[in-house]
């Protein structure tokens, strides 16, 4: 059973930068689409971001040019690097694959401080 670990994340002031990483136990992982989701309180659980086996991005338009994913498929991992981060970004963040394949992990708590 794959298991998703989320880390990286903290209390950082707005214009801060963090770098939240994914580690994923499993084989063949490097063929899926993975993506970084965010849940603020009271919200739903969105997609901000993702990365196909190739390598291709897309980003929410809440976080395009502030944000970064990348991948390691030697690792099973995967990165968020976060720049520029605003108070709304405030959330616990979560990866997963896209289309949602395995269980949720704990997540990572960001809280961006005004």
């Amino acid at each position: 059973q794959v298991q998703l670990v989320e880390s990286g994340g903290g209390l950082v002031q707005a214009g801060g930068s963090l770098r939240l990483s994914c580690a994923a136990s499993g084989n063949n992982l490097r063929f899926a689409t993975w993506g970084w989701y965010r849940q603020a309180p009271g919200k739903q659980r969105e997609l901000v971001a993702d990365i196909d086996s190739g390598g291709r991005a897309n980003y929410a338009d809440s976080v395009k040019g502030r944000f970064t994913i990348s991948r390691d498929n030697a690792r099973n991992t995967v990165y968020l690097q976060m720049n520029s981060l605003k108070v709304e970004d405030t959330a616990v963040y979560y990866c997963n694959t896209l289309p949602i394949i395995f269980g949720w992990g704990q997540g990572t708590q960001v809280t961006v401080s005004s």
